[in-house]
């Protein structure tokens, strides 16, 4: 399994706003590229960071899926969230693959 991961560190002022965002618009137009299969949202507990540390995390089986969502659709994903919150986050994303036991 391969998990796109996106790490946000969110200023305390905009927490709520940001929450409710993401979750009405960001995670249903990542859902609607068809590249995942499902996500989960964290916080993290104990960041070094200033403000709020989300871990958003959505799922894949075949690094196609993920290599079209990258290529066709994540620029706009995020030029959508850079727009609703400008100078307010930081954001880094990672892929990562599940090692089996």
């Amino acid at each position: 399994m391969l998990i796109f991961n996106e790490t946000f560190i969110i200023d305390d002022t905009i927490a709520n706003e940001w929450l409710s965002w993401i979750k009405s618009d960001h995670i249903p137009a990542i859902l609607n590229t068809g590249a995942f299969d499902g996500y989960k949202l964290y916080t993290i507990l104990d960041s070094p960071n200033e403000g709020i540390t989300y871990c958003l995390q959505f799922n894949t089986d075949k690094i196609e899926r993920y290599s079209d969502f990258f290529y066709k659709h994540l620029n706009a994903i995020h030029a959508a969230h850079n727009a609703q919150f400008e100078e307010r986050f930081a954001l880094f994303h990672t892929l990562m693959e599940e090692v089996g036991i």
